[in-house]
């Protein structure tokens, strides 16, 4: 199925879809880029782990199994009557904090492994508010900004704190953030809606060589066909939490409608 947004769905920001999505789009990128550079640069994927508060589904088996040996084995060898025990009405997944895998793309020359330029797509443990979260995102951004390498921020989840300026941002539930070295403190911003097409953002490099294109749209809607998304999302629910604005949300509704994607309004 083609990708039914003209940008960014919505729908993979659920936390069951995001860091598979992340490490798809991270290397569409990654290869976008590297395909436009001159030999005198590599775009590099850089690995980190972050904590993230998952949902844990499944049962970890082995445990709860030797659990119900014991308990068995003691009744039957006391003789004694089993004792009625009342079940749990609600059974529920817990949220732990697990580590999770992500990726930033550095793009660095070949002669000496210089950091040129700085690609993050943020996770929701960079958003997420305190020390470990976005205050720990922070401090790399800071260490970034008083370095010689630019900065370019992607940030496609609309849930927690978004990166931090002097200014507020407009209101809008994606954007783009560039950080170009010799033009700090100021950072170029392009606000991304759910109806319009991701335009290319401009990556720059060192002085005279022109920026290459990055194409997060294009990425984004090869990592959907080829991950088949649309096998795991139902569009008849809405898209995960935060709540959209209304004007989004009754675009949203009308355009899968129009779709077939949601059944039609009576």
């Amino acid at each position: 199925m083609e990708p039914p947004f003209p940008g960014m769905d919505p729908y993979l920001e659920a936390p069951s879809l995001w860091p598979d999505v992340h490490h798809r789009l991270i290397t569409l990128m990654c290869d976008q880029l590297q395909a436009q550079l001159s030999p005198r640069y590599r775009a590099v994927i850089t690995p980190y782990v972050l904590f993230e508060s998952l949902e844990i589904a499944p049962v970890r088996r082995g445990v709860p199994d030797v659990a119900v040996v014991e308990r068995e084995y003691s009744a039957a060898a006391s003789g004694s009557a089993a004792v009625s025990l009342a079940e749990a009405p609600l059974t529920l997944p817990a949220l732990m904090d697990v580590p999770v895998e992500y990726a930033r793309i550095d793009i660095r020359t070949v002669r000496d492994q210089t950091l040129v330029t700085a690609i993050e797509l943020l996770s929701p443990a960079n958003k997420r508010p305190g020390p470990d979260g976005a205050d720990a995102y922070e401090k790399k951004r800071q260490d970034l900004f008083a370095s010689t390498a630019h900065l370019l921020e992607i940030d496609l989840l609309r849930a927690g704190q978004r990166p931090r300026l002097a200014r507020p941002l407009p209101d809008a539930p994606y954007f783009i953030l560039l950080s170009r070295a010799q033009r700090r403190p100021y950072v170029e911003v392009w606000p991304l809606t759910l109806r319009d097409p991701i335009k290319p953002a401009p990556v720059p490099l060192l002085a005279p060589d022109p920026p290459v294109a990055l194409d997060v749209g294009a990425a984004i809607h090869e990592a959907y066909r080829r991950a088949r998304y649309d096998l795991e999302i139902d569009y008849t629910q809405p898209p995960p939490p935060p709540d959209l604005a209304p004007d989004d949300a009754a675009w949203l509704d009308a355009h899968l409608r129009a779709l077939g994607l949601r059944p039609s309004s009576q």
